[in-house]
Parts: structure tokens; sequence; C-alpha cells
């Protein structure tokens, strides 16, 4: 008997510390080891490029397709119980979308504030009536609706970076969705790094600490040489 008491001590001692292992975060750097974010433990990380073919329209087997895969660096985290890409636009549980994306020389020309602003979701006013009349024109029922900007901050930061991070609401079917985008462009405005975290909006509320923390992590770092 006193073996048997032992032995479950040992177990449960094993147990104790096994836990103690598990790592609290997930610390995530992109491809080239220049951007850096950590998101809790909890989330599981999602293949993302059904995601990047969604959002740029590109089909699988074009050049555009390709030219991207080379330029265009993504990942996904859903906290939900049964994670899914589509969580992006409507869930009741955080969801993480991180893209760093190696610009052309006309997309560095073109590149501004507003067009950080406008990176996944239309937010300036006239991105927003352009898609509502597009949508309108091809007889379709707009899938955003009741823009609410509730975040526009400017961020001025190290090496000659800029940034924007943007908070707003989207009424996306019977549901009030809250996004939080930051995006940042490198001091050689050569690559453009953005981070775009969302749930709905009594998720966002209830959980703005911890949210916020994943978006603070967000950041560039300086390599050697």
């Amino acid at each position: 008997m006193k073996t048997m008491r032992a032995f479950g001590v040992l177990i449960a001692a094993a147990v104790a510390l096994a836990a103690c292992g598990q790592p609290e975060f997930h610390y995530v750097r992109d491809r080239e080891g220049t951007t850096y974010f950590k998101v809790p433990a909890s989330f599981s990380r999602l293949d993302p490029a059904p995601l990047e073919r969604m959002l740029s329209g590109d089909h699988p087997d074009s050049a555009s397709a390709r030219l991207r895969e080379q330029l265009v660096w993504s990942t996904a985290y859903d906290q939900a119980a049964e994670p899914a890409l589509e969580h992006l636009f409507g869930s009741q549980d955080p969801f993480v979308y991180v893209t760093v994306h190696k610009l052309t020389e006309d997309q560095r020309n073109d590149m501004s504030l507003n067009r950080m602003r406008d990176f996944i979701l239309p937010v300036t006013e006239r991105t927003r009536t352009a898609y509502l009349t597009s949508t309108l024109q091809a007889g379709r029922a707009p899938v955003f609706n009741n823009f609410e900007p509730l975040l526009d901050q400017e961020l001025s930061l190290d090496g000659g970076a800029k940034g924007v991070r943007v908070r707003y609401n989207y009424r996306i079917g019977g549901q009030v969705q809250t996004f939080d985008q930051t995006a940042i462009l490198d001091g050689s405005g050569s690559s453009l790094s953005v981070m775009f975290v969302s749930c709905s909006a009594t998720c966002f509320a209830r959980r703005a600490a911890e949210l916020d923390q994943i978006a603070a992590s967000f950041h560039l770092l300086r390599l050697p040489g």
C-alpha cells in the first residue's frame, strides 16, 4: 500500500512538472526574421494558404499566385474550440492573422498611411464608399455594414519605420465584429508588416487587455549586420 501511495506521489509530481514546462506563448517570426509577435499557447495555428487565396483572389496555378508565394509570408492563429480560417471575419473567439509583404517598386511608390488602413478591409471613407458602390452595382448585398471607427493612431517607430493602428466595428450578418489592425512600413519602405486581430464586439470588450497584449507584442526586429 505504501508503495502504491509513493508511486501515486511520483506520478502527480511528474504531471505537475510537465505542466510547468508547457510554454505560455507561441513566439513567432516571419520567414526573414524581421517581424515578431507572440500569442497565447491556447491559440491553434492554421495553414494560411487558403486564406491568402481568398484575400488575393489569385488562382493557385496563376503566375500571380507563384509571385505572391515569393513576396508574401503569413500565418494565422485561432482560439476557437474548432479552429477555422473563416473565423477571421466572424467568431466569438479571438483570431490573429499576420502577414509580411515584400513590396514591389510600384507598391512602394503607392504606399501611404491610408493604404495601410485599408490593407484588408475598407476603413477610409473613400474606400468604404467605393466598396459599397461596386457591391450594389454588381447586384449583391454588402457583407460589411455599419462601420464604426474606434481607434486611429499613427505610429512613429525606430529606424525610420512608420505605421498606423486602427480599430473598428463592422456588422456582418447579425453580429457586430471588432477588428484591430496594426500596419508597419519598415525604414527602407520595402516591407510592410500587418497584424489583424478580430473577434465579436462582446468578446473584444471582455478581453481587451489580452488582445492589446498581443497587438503590443507586434514589432520589427533589428537583425545583426
